[in-house]
């Protein structure tokens, strides 16, 4: 058995990167396959159900250095998704009419310098257009401040981070300056329509953890930041998204630095719930990265795990294949199978 040696490196060792082992409370790696949790639940090999949603990672580049960031982006990343690539992204919307929704992402997606001709020629498909907007973009400069009304315009629903309902904790997790930001952003959306009661511009916040912990029940914490939100600073949203940090990228390295590696994975194995792994997110999406190739979801596209079927990349697209491949997983898919469950909307049961 090998030691585990916490490099503080970002990239760690490599096999607790990629998932396949955990880390015993005696120091040595003892492996808890997650395939078998599925076998004895009668899922395995894990199946699509149907393939309604199409996430597409833009870029990696970002105005934020989050702490927890599972992309690892930030303003350094030079991974920019091309013309050519959304070109070929669109060409598989005109082929497959069963994917209603395109859930776009980065980094901070709007820095991609082709966002908004995208988003323009998505619309043009009637497809439903979520952006994963960090907020601070729309007014870190000028030429993102009219970012509200360009969502308006194209009824983009607007799904967001905010760590939480409070100053010290949200930039102690995302940066200085990062609330206040924040704050003034989601006044700037909800100026134009976004999660107020009545509109259809749909205003989503997302909730991380800070810790090595699993996040709290998604209802109860959604009544929490409401009131809070709205008393404090008069801000509205639709909904809050419990989502669980997964353990790669820098929250792995979170864990290995503060040694709470083994401990998180413990929780998350003995959390394992057959019903939310049942209704994971892989099972109706697949997640297309800067340069085209696909994943199963944006966790194994980070792992560079490629989807099992023959053809991997967005301009060889094969919905057959796709419909009919087995889901490449790994130990990271406990994060997903934990407690109540875990997606990119949050809790699934």
């Amino acid at each position: 058995m090998k030691s585990l040696q916490a490099t503080g490196n970002k990239l760690a060792d490599t096999e607790v990167q990629l998932g396949i082992l955990e880390v015993g409370m005696d120091g040595t790696y003892q492996p808890i396959p997650f395939q078998e949790q599925l076998l004895q639940h009668g899922l395995y090999p894990l199946k699509p159900t149907h393939i309604s949603t199409l996430q597409v990672n833009v870029g990696k580049m970002c105005n934020q250095v989050c702490k927890h960031c599972h992309v690892d982006a930030g303003p350094d990343r030079k991974e920019i998704m091309t013309v050519e690539t959304m070109q070929a992204c669109l060409a598989a919307l005109d082929h497959n009419p069963l994917i209603s929704i395109v859930d776009l992402t980065g980094g901070a997606p709007e820095m991609n310098p082709n966002f908004r001709w995208f988003v323009e020629e998505i619309k043009k498909r009637k497809r439903h257009i979520i952006v994963r907007c960090n907020l601070t973009i729309i007014v870190a400069n000028k030429k993102y401040n009219d970012l509200p009304q360009f969502y308006k315009e194209h009824g983009v629903e607007v799904v967001s981070s905010l760590p939480f309902y409070s100053k010290e904790r949200t930039n102690k997790q995302r940066g200085d300056g990062v609330f206040e930001d924040s704050i003034t952003a989601l006044r700037m959306l909800n100026e134009v329509g976004y999660g107020v009661e009545g509109s259809e511009l749909k205003l989503n916040l997302v909730y991380n953890p800070a810790g090595a912990f699993l996040p709290p029940d998604q209802q109860t914490l959604e009544a929490d930041f409401k009131k809070a939100l709205y008393t404090d600073f008069g801000i509205v949203f639709n909904e809050l998204f419990a989502i669980t940090n997964m353990p790669i990228s820098r929250y792995l390295d979170y864990l290995l630095q503060t040694g709470n590696y083994d401990r998180y994975m413990e929780r998350l194995t003995n959390a394992f719930n057959p019903a939310a792994a049942t209704n994971v997110m892989c099972r109706s999406i697949i997640s297309v990265g800067w340069d085209g190739y696909l994943y199963d979801c944006d966790f194994n596209q980070i792992l560079n795990l490629k989807v099992s079927s023959g053809e991997k990349h967005i301009s060889q697209w094969n919905q057959s294949q796709l419909n009919n491949r087995e889901i490449v997983i790994n130990q990271h898919c406990y994060g997903c199978a934990a407690g109540s469950g875990s997606s990119c909307g949050g809790a699934v049961t």
